[in-house]
């Protein structure tokens, strides 16, 4: 029974996320849907990372079991005929090891956070970006986001509905980066919270305004209580853009 890895691209937007759902279409869902259609065999589609509504993903990583062998050429191109008109493209399909697991399997994964600050409206990133519609400091941003790196109890920075056995986690990489009206966030690390980034954004956003400095950022990650973070910022701008393994 091959094991396939594949990397998918996608638009969060028409979605209720990556984990299959009831309450509406999910990209898990439809790549199931798609692989039943091809290889008449249900299957579960695993994926390194559990995207919320709204979010998007660059090279979101899945792995899924077929009983009959197929080149994965066939697999990849397959996927992408019976997902449309679904926004979601496989962009690679390889066979994985029996053991590979595309989310305990990883070492690191990286998101990427825009943000565009203009008073015009979006057209062509609307629902791909978050329209800030007054400058931002991404300098203080980004010493704020200094702050964070490391092992640290991210309670703050945690969704109450959040899964996760633990609240520390180790972040490895927060940077802030302008180049012309559009700010880029990149966040690192083997695992992140249910809306980790997201809040992380949103709180950075406040010292980009300057309501809040460095210190206040740091005061607000040791004090380990979700009301002192800062709004959760919109999907909208959030990707998932890689997976290390």
């Amino acid at each position: 029974m091959p094991r396939y890895r594949i990397t998918v691209e996608y638009d969060g937007g028409p979605f209720v996320g990556w984990q299959r759902q009831d309450n509406g279409p999910s990209v898990q869902g439809t790549l199931e849907a798609a692989i039943h259609a091809f290889s008449h065999e249900t299957v579960t589609v695993t994926g390194a990372g559990r995207t919320d509504a709204g979010v998007h993903a660059l090279g979101q990583v899945a792995h899924f079991d077929l009983a009959r062998d197929f080149a994965p050429d066939k697999v990849r191109d397959a996927l992408n005929h019976f997902v449309r008109p679904s926004p979601i493209a496989v962009l690679k399909a390889e066979i994985a090891d029996p053991d590979f697991h595309a989310r305990f399997s990883a070492h690191a994964r990286h998101y990427l956070y825009r943000i565009v600050c203009r008073r015009a409206p979006l057209a062509l990133d609307r629902g791909r970006a978050w329209q800030v519609v007054h400058e931002l400091d991404a300098d203080a941003m980004h010493a704020a986001a200094q702050t964070l790196i490391g092992q640290h109890d991210f309670t703050t920075f945690r969704a109450s509905e959040c899964q996760a056995k633990s609240p520390v986690k180790t972040l490895d990489k927060l940077t802030v980066r302008r180049a012309l009206d559009e700010i880029d966030i990149e966040a690192s690390a083997r695992s992140f919270l249910h809306h980790q980034v997201r809040s992380m954004v949103g709180t950075l956003k406040l010292v980009g305004e300057g309501k809040r400095r460095s210190r206040d950022v740091a005061a607000a990650l040791k004090a380990c209580d979700r009301s002192r973070c800062g709004p959760v910022s919109p999907p909208d701008g959030l990707y998932f853009v890689k997976v290390d393994y």
